[in-house]
């Protein structure tokens, strides 16, 4: 074991609190909600902030310590990589992305030879300042000069190291910008903000927040750039009650929260849980947006969208001048891997509106509380809520994959191989090998497609992208392109597809409740979305996919729990 030196603070041994204080949560016979023994079981490890700015704008990473409060470090990574988060995520890291503005304050003197070592231990593309792809500017966008390093006690390196890290997990060619803030003492932080348009940036994350000032209504500006994403992380402190905490409440910016993330014997191969310790909270002064209808909230609440950030199921980061390999955790390592995800995919200046339009294009986190409130802004639940927002990406979603769903809310479900498009199922070959479609349905482009309903004369399915659809050939194609002529004019991107779930009220994504029809198989009692008797394994091929692994759900009752897998074993949505 490698260790440092010693932080200035008292070291805190994070328990999963948020799981029933870390007990193995059977199942009540009145059908209350069940606990995930996956994230229950998982080891608690003590961890600590590296920054100190008591009341005021703090970075937000939680390293692992030691039982003697030092960093600890070891000579090979052992939180997660960018394998797993690709893994996690579903992301397509070949794209090539745009450019990632990083603010952090104080000077990260071993900025770029850190990420070298981050980048050539997971054989990721060289990311220099000789080819192009690194810079690391003051806060106004300058190169010079650069601000001090940090203090004794108040480490900002260890969270630009945490931020680079996660922006090259998530987008590996993206180009990299880290704006160093004069300090955390000053406005130099929002300042830095300003830069985004200067040094180019598509997205720029912020790892830190604080109090809301009085006069955050004034300080908005910073973070409203035309075509420019903006991120900040929701906070480390769970839910704060009545101080809210900014700039993570800002209108124009997308709030991230944290998860608590473990493998998983399921089909997306991983479950997600609350952070106990990811930030929520409503804003004081800043209005509540239009597209905020979920929640609790008089104003602006946050989070909008999470990752993991629980330093239990923390991440690999490399800071050499804290001893190498460390694993750290916190929100402030999903507000970088959310902002390079929306990198990857194009979604710069889509705004904190866009999980909202587009929620099927995440994963829902339906477990885990960060409070003692008893409203959704201290617990996950089916849909929007406080700890998580709408849920952690799912890029396969986010890149306009059709997925298995109807297409026409038939409620068909089912999916199809791609090269048995233009069959009907049944005896003539769109079954068996071919896929599951019922009889009488089309297999298109890998959807089944009811007969008569999505479809018919659309030139693709609507959950698939392509060309531009006619209002006429489906009803929910009229219902999108009604709000959105972009889909029935030019294309039918993955917006567009997107909306299918968000104006049309279907699912993309298989069994999931599609429209006006059934949901996921036209013989189940009720959706695989709605809590209810228990299910058939034979009514929909998610509910067998959920039975065969929780027998409870085709034995007992189909309860929340059930209902929470159709998103973590079928890697389908119910929003």
């Amino acid at each position: 074991m490698i260790t440092t030196r010693q932080l200035g603070i008292t070291f805190v041994a994070l328990c999963a609190t948020s799981f029933i204080g870390c007990a193995t949560g059977e199942r009540d016979d009145d059908g209350g909600d069940r606990q995930d023994n996956s994230l229950n079981n998982i080891p608690q490890q003590p961890s600590a902030a590296v920054c100190n700015n008591p009341g005021g704008k703090h970075c937000l990473a939680q390293v692992r310590v030691d039982g003697f409060n030092h960093i600890h470090a070891d000579a090979t990574p052992q939180g997660f990589g960018p394998p797993d988060m690709v893994s996690a995520y579903k992301i397509d890291t070949t794209k090539a992305g745009g450019t990632i503005g990083i603010v952090d304050a104080y000077d990260y003197a071993n900025a770029e030879s850190d990420l070298a070592a981050y980048r050539t231990q997971y054989g990721l593309p060289a990311c220099t300042t000789a080819n192009g792809c690194f810079k690391r500017v003051n806060q106004t966008g300058a190169a010079s000069p650069l601000p001090a390093a940090s203090p004794s006690g108040d480490d900002w390196s260890v969270e630009a190291a945490l931020d680079l890290d996660m922006a090259s997990a998530a987008c590996p060619k993206c180009k990299l910008v880290l704006i160093e803030a004069q300090d955390d003492q000053g406005d130099g932080l929002y300042i830095g903000n300003n830069a985004g348009p200067t040094v180019g940036a598509n997205v720029v994350s912020n790892s830190w927040g604080g109090p809301e000032p009085t006069n955050s209504a004034s300080m908005e500006t910073y973070f409203n750039h035309a075509g420019i994403g903006y991120f900040v992380a929701s906070g480390d402190n769970g839910n704060t009650g009545t101080q809210s905490d900014y700039p993570s409440t800002s209108a124009f910016v997308t709030g991230v929260g944290g998860t608590s993330l473990v493998k998983a014997s399921n089909t997306r191969g991983w479950t997600e849980g609350a952070w106990s310790d990811g930030g929520s909270s409503c804003s004081l002064h800043i209005a509540k947006p239009s597209f905020q209808t979920q929640t609790v909230c008089s104003k602006r609440a946050a989070a909008d969208v999470a990752s993991v950030g629980d330093p239990n199921t923390g991440l690999a980061v490399y800071n050499k001048a804290n001893g190498g390999w460390i694993v750290v955790g916190g929100t402030s390592a999903a507000s970088p891997f959310v902002a390079g995800v929306y990198a990857l995919y194009g979604l710069n200046g889509t705004g904190p509106s866009y999980s909202y339009a587009h929620a099927a294009n995440f994963f829902d986190v339906t477990t885990g509380t960060n409070g003692s409130c008893s409203t959704i802004m201290c617990h996950a639940g089916a849909g929007w809520d406080g700890p998580t927002g709408n849920g952690t990406p799912n890029g396969t979603a986010i890149a306009g994959g059709a997925g298995s769903g109807s297409g026409s809310g038939s409620g068909s479900g089912g999916g199809c191989t791609p090269a048995c498009s233009g069959k009907t199922c049944g005896d003539d070959g769109c079954g068996g090998t071919c896929g599951t479609c019922p009889t009488g349905d089309t297999c298109s482009a890998g959807v089944c497609m009811a007969s008569g309903g999505g479809g018919g004369a659309c030139e693709h399915p609507i959950c698939s992208t392509g060309a531009a659809e006619t209002a006429s050939c489906d009803t929910c194609a009229g219902e999108v392109c009604s709000k959105d002529s972009y889909c029935c004019t030019t294309a039918w991107d993955s917006i567009c597809v997107g909306e299918v779930s968000s104006i049309c009220g279907e699912s993309c994504t298989g069994g999931g409740g599609g429209g006006s029809g059934s949901g996921g198989g036209s013989t189940c009692s009720h959706s695989i979305c709605s809590q209810g008797k228990k299910l058939t394994k034979t009514c929909d091929s998610c509910a067998a996919d959920i039975c065969s692994e929780d027998s409870y759900c085709c034995s007992t009752k189909w309860d929340s729990q059930c209902v929470s897998e159709v998103g973590s074993i079928c890697g389908e949505s119910c929003n």
